[in-house]
Protein backbone atom coordinates (compact mmCIF):
# COMPACT_ATOMS: atom_id res chain seq x y z
CA UNK A 1 0.00 0.00 0.00
CA UNK A 2 1.32 2.99 -0.74
CA UNK A 3 0.68 6.12 1.00
CA UNK A 4 1.02 9.90 -0.47
CA UNK A 5 2.12 12.58 1.62
CA UNK A 6 0.67 16.14 1.06
CA UNK A 7 2.07 18.57 -1.47
CA UNK A 8 4.98 20.04 0.08
CA UNK A 9 2.92 23.83 -0.16
CA UNK A 10 0.99 22.16 2.56
CA UNK A 11 3.90 22.57 5.32
CA UNK A 12 5.66 25.86 3.63
CA UNK A 13 2.25 27.39 4.14
CA UNK A 14 2.90 27.60 7.90
CA UNK A 15 6.54 27.99 7.74
CA UNK A 16 7.62 24.47 7.96
CA UNK A 17 10.84 23.14 5.44
CA UNK A 18 8.62 21.09 2.80
CA UNK A 19 10.73 17.47 4.11
CA UNK A 20 9.37 18.60 7.84
CA UNK A 21 5.66 18.98 6.40
CA UNK A 22 5.57 15.63 4.31
CA UNK A 23 7.15 13.87 7.08
CA UNK A 24 4.32 15.21 9.08
CA UNK A 25 1.51 14.56 6.83
CA UNK A 26 2.63 11.02 6.54
CA UNK A 27 3.06 10.09 10.14
CA UNK A 28 -0.69 11.73 10.62
CA UNK A 29 -1.76 9.46 7.98
CA UNK A 30 0.07 6.12 9.78
CA UNK A 31 -0.89 7.03 13.31
CA UNK A 32 -4.98 8.17 12.24
CA UNK A 33 -5.21 4.38 11.00
CA UNK A 34 -4.01 2.49 14.00
CA UNK A 35 -6.42 0.90 16.13
CA UNK A 36 -7.56 2.87 19.65
CA UNK A 37 -5.86 1.05 22.66
CA UNK A 38 -8.27 -0.99 24.93
CA UNK A 39 -9.51 0.15 28.39
CA UNK A 40 -12.39 -1.84 30.57
CA UNK A 41 -14.52 0.49 32.92
CA UNK A 42 -16.88 -0.30 35.62
CA UNK A 43 -20.40 1.45 36.12
CA UNK A 44 -21.57 1.03 39.67
CA UNK A 45 -25.18 0.88 40.75
CA UNK A 46 -26.80 0.62 43.33
CA UNK A 47 -30.12 0.90 44.51
CA UNK A 48 -30.25 4.30 46.49
CA UNK A 49 -33.41 6.03 48.72
CA UNK A 50 -34.35 8.01 44.90
CA UNK A 51 -33.95 4.87 42.52
CA UNK A 52 -30.83 3.29 41.00
CA UNK A 53 -28.00 5.74 41.38
CA UNK A 54 -23.78 5.00 39.94
CA UNK A 55 -20.57 5.88 41.09
CA UNK A 56 -18.68 8.43 39.87
CA UNK A 57 -14.88 9.36 41.26
CA UNK A 58 -12.24 12.20 40.44
CA UNK A 59 -9.59 11.43 38.02
CA UNK A 60 -6.15 11.06 39.95
CA UNK A 61 -4.56 14.36 37.45
CA UNK A 62 -7.49 16.62 36.76
CA UNK A 63 -9.91 15.98 39.42
CA UNK A 64 -12.74 15.16 36.25
CA UNK A 65 -15.37 12.83 37.37
CA UNK A 66 -14.95 9.59 35.76
CA UNK A 67 -16.09 5.18 36.24
CA UNK A 68 -13.32 3.66 38.05
CA UNK A 69 -11.19 2.03 34.44
CA UNK A 70 -7.89 0.63 33.25
CA UNK A 71 -5.91 -1.72 30.85
CA UNK A 72 -7.51 -5.23 30.58
CA UNK A 73 -5.58 -7.15 33.07
CA UNK A 74 -3.49 -10.74 31.99
CA UNK A 75 -5.91 -14.00 33.82
CA UNK A 76 -8.90 -12.08 34.17
CA UNK A 77 -12.04 -11.43 31.68
CA UNK A 78 -12.65 -7.83 30.27
CA UNK A 79 -15.45 -8.03 33.09
CA UNK A 80 -13.32 -9.40 36.25
CA UNK A 81 -10.66 -6.71 35.11
CA UNK A 82 -13.09 -3.72 35.33
CA UNK A 83 -14.57 -5.26 38.52
CA UNK A 84 -11.21 -5.26 39.87
CA UNK A 85 -10.29 -1.74 38.88
CA UNK A 86 -13.56 -0.82 40.79
CA UNK A 87 -12.10 -2.35 43.71
CA UNK A 88 -9.04 -0.79 43.67
CA UNK A 89 -9.84 2.56 42.92
CA UNK A 90 -13.03 2.90 45.06
CA UNK A 91 -13.36 -0.31 47.17
CA UNK A 92 -16.44 -1.76 45.27
CA UNK A 93 -17.34 -4.89 46.10
CA UNK A 94 -19.73 -7.05 43.83
CA UNK A 95 -20.64 -8.56 41.17
CA UNK A 96 -20.23 -7.34 37.04
CA UNK A 97 -21.89 -8.65 33.98
CA UNK A 98 -20.27 -10.39 31.27
CA UNK A 99 -20.47 -7.95 28.24
CA UNK A 100 -20.44 -4.30 28.05
CA UNK A 101 -23.32 -2.48 27.91
CA UNK A 102 -21.73 -0.02 25.66
CA UNK A 103 -18.53 1.59 24.85
CA UNK A 104 -17.10 5.22 24.04
CA UNK A 105 -13.55 6.31 22.77
CA UNK A 106 -11.70 9.07 24.38
CA UNK A 107 -8.24 10.87 23.64
CA UNK A 108 -5.63 9.91 26.46
CA UNK A 109 -2.34 12.27 27.10
CA UNK A 110 0.44 10.41 27.56
CA UNK A 111 4.09 11.38 28.64
CA UNK A 112 5.66 13.94 26.48
CA UNK A 113 1.94 15.38 25.39
CA UNK A 114 1.86 12.20 23.50
CA UNK A 115 -2.02 11.75 22.63
CA UNK A 116 -3.76 7.60 21.70
CA UNK A 117 -7.13 7.20 21.12
CA UNK A 118 -8.42 4.69 23.51
CA UNK A 119 -11.83 2.50 23.61
CA UNK A 120 -13.44 1.90 26.81
CA UNK A 121 -15.89 -1.14 27.05
CA UNK A 122 -18.01 -0.38 30.06
CA UNK A 123 -19.68 -3.11 32.16
CA UNK A 124 -22.30 -3.01 34.58
CA UNK A 125 -21.33 -3.73 38.22
CA UNK A 126 -23.54 -4.45 40.56
CA UNK A 127 -22.42 -3.14 44.08
CA UNK A 128 -22.79 -4.94 47.18
CA UNK A 129 -21.12 -3.24 49.87
CA UNK A 130 -17.98 -0.66 49.80
CA UNK A 131 -14.66 -2.08 51.17
CA UNK A 132 -13.58 0.65 53.85
CA UNK A 133 -9.94 -0.46 52.82
CA UNK A 134 -8.47 -0.51 49.56
CA UNK A 135 -5.69 0.51 47.13
CA UNK A 136 -6.57 4.36 46.23
CA UNK A 137 -8.37 5.40 49.26
CA UNK A 138 -8.12 8.66 50.19
CA UNK A 139 -6.92 9.90 46.37
CA UNK A 140 -10.09 10.55 44.77
CA UNK A 141 -13.60 11.76 45.77
CA UNK A 142 -16.27 9.34 45.16
CA UNK A 143 -20.19 10.34 44.68
CA UNK A 144 -23.56 8.23 43.95
CA UNK A 145 -26.13 9.92 41.72
CA UNK A 146 -29.01 8.87 39.05
CA UNK A 147 -27.92 8.12 36.17
CA UNK A 148 -29.39 11.45 33.84
CA UNK A 149 -26.94 13.72 37.16
CA UNK A 150 -24.10 11.65 36.33
CA UNK A 151 -24.45 12.37 32.65
CA UNK A 152 -24.40 15.74 33.40
CA UNK A 153 -21.33 15.88 35.19
CA UNK A 154 -19.01 14.10 33.09
CA UNK A 155 -16.82 15.65 31.10
CA UNK A 156 -16.00 13.01 28.31
CA UNK A 157 -18.24 13.54 25.35
CA UNK A 158 -18.74 9.78 24.44
CA UNK A 159 -18.87 8.52 28.20
CA UNK A 160 -21.88 11.44 28.68
CA UNK A 161 -23.64 10.13 25.41
CA UNK A 162 -23.57 6.68 26.45
CA UNK A 163 -24.72 7.56 30.21
CA UNK A 164 -27.51 9.29 28.94
CA UNK A 165 -28.69 6.90 26.56
CA UNK A 166 -28.37 4.10 29.75
CA UNK A 167 -30.72 6.55 31.84
CA UNK A 168 -33.56 6.37 28.86
CA UNK A 169 -36.00 4.48 30.65
CA UNK A 170 -36.56 1.91 27.78
CA UNK A 171 -32.81 1.01 28.63
CA UNK A 172 -32.26 -1.60 31.47
CA UNK A 173 -28.80 -2.39 32.42
CA UNK A 174 -27.52 -5.84 32.23
CA UNK A 175 -27.56 -7.94 34.90
CA UNK A 176 -24.91 -11.28 34.34
CA UNK A 177 -22.32 -11.99 36.71
CA UNK A 178 -18.53 -12.38 36.67
CA UNK A 179 -16.87 -12.68 39.95
CA UNK A 180 -13.00 -11.30 40.76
Amino acid sequence: MRIDPPPPAAGAARGQPPLFARFRGALALLLGRRPPLLQVAALCRREGPAGTEMLLMTSLDTGRWVLPKGWPMRGRSLAGAALREAWEEAGVVGSAAPDPVGSYLYFKRRTGGYVQRVEVKVFPVRVRRMDKHFPERGRRRLVWLPLAEAAARVEEEGLRELLMTLAAPEQPLAGGVVRP
